[in-house]
């Protein structure tokens, strides 16, 4: 009976055992060989990974609501470290190289290597100790001994980077310049690289269709700056690019990412913190090649707050295109055909707000990256904003400094003449008779002259005379005044400060000042060098009387989502001249008559609009003087201030249709356009 118990339980356990093989079997069954491939593919769709929505930066506009900078969607091409096989990322960044090649699209490449053999160093831009100093800490971050050539310090990154052997020295080369760049910006498993930005669709068409062979690359979308007047204001707005560690560094704890865009220069840079919008983030499920499978969760991106500029984009384009067609002209004409480079200001006399500021030559910021070895290597330097940075000795548009120094001083009087015979003789004695231009081309003098003729003329004798009275010293006090040598609070970065011609100057040269320095000061020769967009408040502080403002570019910020305020810049008057109301007639009339019958008379002669100006020839160590003008208008209620410097124009009469321009622009707009619209009337 026992045993017979024993049996039956046997079976039973049997029969239980063989129901769950069973039933595993079938099991198994089911999910491998009927569901295999559903869950084959949802397997691999497992991976679940954190993908940032790029915020669109705010846009940028000009004074009348007019966008300079907007948004739209691009591709980029980004490297995925954590989907690359080990030993493949080599292969992988040619192949894409190759593809970049193909499509004609564009990729960073930082490496100062050129390109192609015979492989030498390239830093653009930089020269002297500046150039050694760079040259040795890039042999170093090289592993390569110094004094290496480039080819010795392309197979140190070889090796440094233990790329395989079997590539030709090109491609090596092509690879490194990734490798190099993938370094910079921190490349890691938890840090993208993005290869390549605005791409085109048949780019992108390509590397899907052939996904099997760029396993590890993805295709993001994010917002491209799109500069809607090309060159326009080039150098005004700036730019924006990748990030680099010493970048990151800085912003980090800001809550950046290795593969944000920032502010490079211009308004961009200077808004950064402004125009930059809060990134979202999607929840993505991604399969083992990293491709993206479906979206779990998003938070949506928010865009930044948008800029509203001090300029009026129809008189940046008139003032651009009129300084562009003078100097092409020039280049045709005797003297002048060495004219290749200028800039001009246009300020608010007003508020000291800049309605219009140009820099020729110029460059498009949206090609900046494929561009930039030949913008670097240009001599005539196209990204260099000559409005701020370039400093010029003023010439005869100095003059009417001198004359306001003279007169409030006491040192001559608005009815005062003095003789001009062509030749000033007071220094005479010592060996030094410095003459009047007129004198040069015809042998003669102005004859007598109050100050009035003299601005008129353009005398030298009359303001060698004024300046050796008012002496060195005074005059720089005057010049302090109107801010010539000083910065004039533009927000730009690389604004130079100039230099106001003085003892104190020559001092910290280590050499002497002499009598004849202080009359060669007073005509605008000697030290000074001065910005255009000092010699424009300049002009523009005689013309409304003397009241000295900041100079500013950025009007407002206004906030994306409402249009409220975030930031208002008020004009602030940095200093104020009072000036004696006949002297300050004397020099105003003298500055109304050289466009209607004085110097720059030939261009102003027939025109509608009262005008007052000055024009300036300045001579340079070679070639032909640069031209010089300054102006405002209208003469009877000044409301803009010009400033126009042309390098080797010989004569600043030959430029003063640059200012023209400008002017007829500026009294052709529109009042109704004085009032800024609201936001969302902006973006329709």
């Amino acid at each position: 009976m026992f045993f017979h118990r024993l049996k039956d339980r046997y079976t039973i356990l049997f029969i239980i055992i063989a129901a769950m093989t069973v039933s595993i079997v079938g099991r198994l069954f089911y999910l491998q060989i009927v569901k295999g491939e559903y869950y084959k593919i949802q397997s691999e769709n497992r991976l679940i990974r954190n993908m940032p929505i790029k915020a669109p930066r705010g846009e940028i506009l000009d004074r009348y609501g007019r966008p300079l900078i907007t948004n739209r969607q691009g591709f980029s091409v980004v490297f995925y470290k954590e989907y690359i096989k080990s030993g493949a990322l080599n292969a992988l960044i040619l192949r894409m190289i190759n593809v970049m090649a193909i499509h004609g699209e564009a990729y960073i490449d930082t490496l100062p290597v050129t390109p192609s053999e015979p492989f030498d160093f390239d830093f653009p831009g930089v020269s002297g100790d500046t150039l050694t100093e760079k040259l040795a800490a890039f042999r170093i971050a090289c592993k390569a001994a110094p004094d290496t050539d480039a080819r010795a310090v392309l197979y140190a990154l070889k090796d440094k980077y233990k790329i395989e052997d079997g590539y030709s020295d090109a491609d090596l080369r092509k690879i490194i310049g990734v490798r190099y760049e993938m370094e910079s910006r921190l490349f890691s498993d938890s840090t993208p690289y993005t290869f390549a930005t605005d791409v085109s669709i048949s780019c992108v068409t390509y590397i899907k269709e052939q996904g099997d062979d760029f396993q590890g690359i993805g295709i993001s979308v994010e917002p491209i700056r799109e500069y809607t007047g090309g060159t326009l204001a080039a150098h005004i707005l700036g730019r924006v690019g990748v990030m680099y560690k010493e970048d990151y560094e800085k912003l980090k704890s800001k809550n950046y990412s290795m593969n944000d865009k920032v502010g490079k220069d211009g308004i961009e840079k200077v808004l950064e913190e402004y125009l930059r919008g809060v990134d979202g983030v999607s929840s993505v499920e991604q399969n083992l090649g990293g491709r993206m499978s479906k979206i779990i969760d998003s938070q949506p991106a928010v865009p930044g707050n948008y800029a509203v500029l001090t300029l009026d984009a129809k008189l940046q384009k008139t003032l651009e295109d009129s300084l562009e067609r003078v100097i092409k002209e020039l280049q045709g004409r005797g003297e002048s055909r060495g004219a290749n480079a200028g800039s001009a200001v246009v300020l608010d006399v007003n508020s000291g707000e800049v309605l219009a500021m140009a820099s020729y030559p110029t460059f498009d910021p949206s090609k900046f990256n494929e561009l930039w070895g030949t913008l670097s290597k240009d001599s005539t330097r196209p990204m260099w904003n000559r409005a701020i940075s370039g400093q010029y000795a003023p010439g005869s548009t100095f003059k009417p400094m001198t004359a306001v120094a003279a007169l409030e001083s006491g040192a001559v009087t608005p009815t005062e003449t003095l003789l001009c015979d062509g030749v000033y003789k007071y220094y005479a004695s010592s060996g030094y008779s410095p003459v009047c231009w007129l004198y040069s081309s015809s042998g003669h003098g102005h004859g007598y002259q109050n100050v009035t003729q003299a601005i008129e003329n353009s005398c030298n004798l009359y303001f060698y005379e004024a300046g050796r009275r008012v002496d060195i010293d005074k005059l720089a006090e005057y010049g302090a005044q109107f801010g010539l040598g000083e910065y004039t609070g533009i927000e730009l970065s690389g604004e130079a400060q100039g230099i106001f011609a003085s003892r104190e100057y020559r001092k910290k040269l280590g050499k002497p000042w002499y009598p004849g320095d202080t009359v060669q000061a007073a005509i605008g020769q000697s030290d000074h060098l001065f910005t255009p967009v000092q010699l424009a408040n300049y002009i523009a502080t005689i013309a409304n009387g003397g009241k000295r403002y900041g100079v500013h570019l950025v009007k407002s910020v206004k906030s994306y989502g409402d249009a409220s305020t975030v930031f208002e810049n008020t004009p602030t008057v940095v200093n104020t001249l009072d000036m004696d109301s006949k002297n300050y007639k004397a020099v105003m009339d003298g500055l109304r008559k050289v466009n209607e019958t004085g110097t720059a008379s030939s261009t102003f002669a027939n025109f509608e609009i009262a005008v007052g100006g000055k024009t300036g020839t300045a001579s340079v160590p070679s070639g032909a003087a640069n031209g010089l003008f300054v102006a405002f208008a209208p003469f009877d209620d000044p409301q803009i201030a010009i400033a126009v410097v042309v390098e080797h124009a010989a004569h600043g009469n030959w430029i003063a249709s640059v200012a023209k321009d400008v002017i007829a622009e500026y009294m052709a707009v529109d009042a109704v356009e004085d009032q800024i619209r609201p936001h969302n009337e902006l973006l329709r």
